[in-house]
């Protein structure tokens, strides 16, 4: 199926996640969302790993996940925040820098925590105008069962877009662009153009099981195409910075969107013929590609019942007759 297939009457399918809210789930849907682990909590305001990838550009880890930061320039940008709990060892890990812009990718907490501690000292949040939504408003956690309160205004982003824009930091071109419906609604990357940089949050998964937060929007056919643009927005030397693991090249980028196209064509043709996430796994769909990106998915099971419910929700985006 073509990515006009995939990309088509979006509108219908808001309509779709809306009406899957009150079914039980059998996993989490927090996206990529991690609970950093008490001995993390207890050590929040020391820094934490700092990698340096280029004479700008540094990668903070362990916040749970990655925070990239541009300290070359006074003020520096970060994008995202890292958790609440681990938001003092970012700011740590800064040695005195300070931040003048923040950019969220999207809006799960372990990449916007932080949000209230930069935005208080100032810093400009930037994130996708979807993200900000979820931000300034109180959500649910379907399968936690809770709701989670809206930010405080001084950590919601004040700078939003909607398709792309243009950041100028120094010498540093920074680029954000709209990664429509692949881990949430909001996504986004962030290029740095002139260290050849790219942050693309939890739409890239080297070493976790990826994650489809269909109860925000995202699903398996925007994650296929949000690779694919990645793949063409880098080149050979791109350092490519997910939200969580190890720097990657393009090179494993390409072969996790051809992962991801194999596994949209596999499981929207059995989703076409009324098939769910068990007969998926009976069908042994992750069998098929366990090997072709360096992963062992842990549980399978999990990510083909969020990838069930994101076809049904955009079942008219691959031109599905469901049955």
């Amino acid at each position: 199926m073509t990515r006009t297939d995939r990309r088509s009457f979006l509108q219908s399918s808001l309509g779709g996640i809306a009406g899957l809210a009150s079914v039980p789930l059998l996993g989490g849907l927090e996206g990529c969302q991690q609970a950093p682990t008490r001995a993390a909590v207890a050590e929040r305001t020391a820094p934490l790993p700092v990698q340096k990838l280029t004479d700008r550009v540094s990668l903070i880890t362990g916040a749970p996940g990655n925070v990239v930061a541009l300290t070359s320039t006074d003020p520096g940008v970060l994008v995202d925040s890292g958790s609440a709990e681990l938001a003092g060892g970012v700011r740590a890990s800064l040695a005195g820098a300070k931040v003048g812009r923040l950019i969220n990718t999207h809006y799960h907490p372990e990449q916007t925590g932080g949000n209230a501690l930069f935005g208080a000292a100032g810093a400009t949040i930037t994130a996708h105008e979807i993200t900000r939504e979820w931000l300034a408003t109180d959500y649910y956690v379907p399968s936690e069962d809770r709701w989670v309160k809206a930010l405080p205004k001084v950590a919601q982003p004040t700078a939003t877009f909607r398709d792309k824009r243009e950041i100028t930091a120094g010498a540093e071109h920074i680029e954000c662009g709209y990664l429509l419906e692949a881990h949430t609604r909001g996504d986004i990357y962030v290029f740095f153009r002139d260290s050849n940089v790219l942050a693309v949050g939890c739409v890239s998964s080297p070493e976790r099981d990826p994650s489809l937060d269909w109860y925000a929007g995202g699903w398996i056919g925007g994650r296929a195409d949000a690779l694919d643009d990645l793949v063409k927005l880098a080149n050979d030397e791109t350092k490519i910075v997910p939200a969580y693991g190890p720097v990657i090249t393009r090179a494993q980028l390409a072969a996790e969107r051809d992962m991801f196209a194999y596994l949209y064509k596999r499981t929207t043709d059995l989703t076409d013929h009324g098939r769910d996430a068990k007969d998926m796994l009976d069908e042994g769909v992750m069998s098929e590609v366990a090997q072709k990106f360096n992963r062992t998915f842990k549980d399978p099971a999990k990510f083909l019942y969020d990838v069930s419910k994101g076809n049904w929700a955009h079942y008219t985006n691959f031109g599905g007759n469901i049955v």
